[in-house]
């Protein structure tokens, strides 16, 4: 039999699939695999600053700031007045293992931070927003809660993870990534951890004043807001929308038999 040599079919190694389709999901493959990376190696890094105690974490963090922070100046009026309400705070929690410092961020978002090392950062933003110290008591007892309960860990582990993946992703140096105020406060604590955390804010603040007065009406103003507004708020992008914010502490109040009026201790500003 005589073998006839015979010209290869045209577009013999051409797939029948359109580029941009091959594309998409080359692209989306690549996306899912970047995906299961993070998510297994954000995984990894909070277990292990879970079992990094308080102690060496204060240690470690000391004298730490954001380097994306403007602070006010250390003679601020504003700053040594919450610093001594954190202070008071703090006595209704005996055990506490960190030596907690506040700064005053100069913004005008309304926001409110926990970062490692026992540091709570308060914007001018949210000081300007609060009408009474009963209603920035509970703010910085939120805060402190999260310091308990070591969610502020948690977000470590993901903002330091997510730092490495930007920073590869845009060829910058992996050595000289900074831990930025705005990385963590991008990685949302989830609701249950901000209600543990508002559980918290209210049991120091009874503590403290003996009632918990106006401790939520913040969020009730913040929550008649039209949602325009709303979105300005900063403080609401890290935290649990207000709208039934308010009614679920006045519930865990009654549940714990909080007096719920109470005289109102202003500020000084």
């Amino acid at each position: 039999m005589r073998f006839v040599a015979r010209q290869p079919k045209e577009g013999i190694n051409v797939s029948d699939t359109h580029p941009l389709v091959e594309a998409g999901t080359l692209v989306v493959g690549l996306t899912a695999i970047f995906v299961i990376i993070a998510v297994v190696l954000i995984f990894m890094v909070e277990v292990v600053l879970y079992f990094v105690s308080a102690e060496d974490e204060a240690k470690l963090f000391d004298g730490w700031l954001p380097e994306d922070l403007v602070t006010v100046s250390y003679t601020d009026e504003r700053l040594l007045e919450t610093q001594a309400l954190v202070d008071r705070l703090v006595l209704h929690w005996p055990d506490a293992p960190y030596e907690f410092r506040v700064e005053i961020d100069d913004s005008e978002q309304a926001n409110a931070m926990a970062l490692p090392g026992g540091l709570v950062i308060v914007t001018q933003g949210l000081l300007d927003e609060v009408e009474s110290e009963n209603e920035l008591a509970f703010v910085l007892g939120h805060e402190l809660g999260h310091f308990k309960n070591r969610d502020h860990v948690r977000a470590l582990g993901r903002g330091v993870v997510l730092s490495i993946f930007f920073a590869a992703l845009t060829g910058n140096d992996v050595a000289g990534i900074g831990i930025k105020s705005a990385d963590l406060t991008l990685r949302s604590f989830s609701r249950r951890q901000e209600a543990r955390a508002d559980d918290f804010g209210l049991q120091v603040v009874n503590s403290e004043y003996g009632h918990v007065n106006e401790a939520w009406h913040l969020f009730e103003r913040w929550g008649g807001k039209d949602d325009s507004i709303i979105d300005l708020v900063k403080y609401l992008s890290t935290h649990p929308d207000s709208g039934d914010r308010a009614a679920t502490m006045k519930r865990h109040a009654e549940e714990k038999g909080w007096q719920s009026d109470g005289e109102i201790t202003p500020l000084s500003w």
